[in-house]
């Protein structure tokens, strides 16, 4: 399904296609309630709502960025805390090389704290750890270069510049 309102220029399009099949625009609320026929006056005030939500939904991802940016900087990122932690993962692979699956494995494992602690983590929580283990194994150049820009970044967040 096409997602309508993406830009000024889609939503004159769709004032044209309301006028075409004998539709007009209905302000329900908001400063200027009324009826306006996109073809004429209300064509211009289509388009100059069409215009600032556009502005609006540009303002707003940005803002959403640079406050991604800014917790970030903060040592801050979204989503939930890892359930496996670096002992678990030890215990998994120390039992993966002695030959039992995850599945035989993961009942034994408890998480240790959080909302789900004393409770084994899931099936596929355990295996995205053993993912991000393999993949950390692969690249270890990439993980130290991320590791390195981090310590950079918490260096320079938390130097305070001086005044000369």
């Amino acid at each position: 399904m096409k997602r309508l309102g993406r830009d000024a220029a889609e939503l004159t399009a769709l004032a044209d296609h309301l006028t075409a099949h004998g539709l007009v625009l209905e302000m329900l609320a908001g400063p200027l309630p009324g009826m306006y026929d996109p073809s004429g006056p209300g064509r211009l005030l289509f388009a100059f709502f069409a215009a600032r939500a556009e502005t609006e939904r540009a303002n707003i991802r940005e803002s959403t960025l640079e406050g991604l940016d800014t917790a970030a900087r903060k040592g801050k990122h979204g989503g939930r805390p890892r359930v496996i932690t670096g002992d678990m993962l030890h215990t998994v692979l120390r039992r993966r090389a002695a030959g039992e699956s995850v599945e035989q494995i993961q009942p034994d494992v408890i998480i240790p704290t959080g909302r789900r602690k004393g409770h084994s983590p899931s099936v596929a929580s355990i295996y995205r750890a053993l993912a991000e283990h393999e993949k950390a194994r692969a690249y270890p150049e990439a993980v130290e270069a991320a590791q390195a820009d981090f310590a950079a970044l918490r260096q320079r967040s938390t130097a305070t510049p001086t005044s000369a």
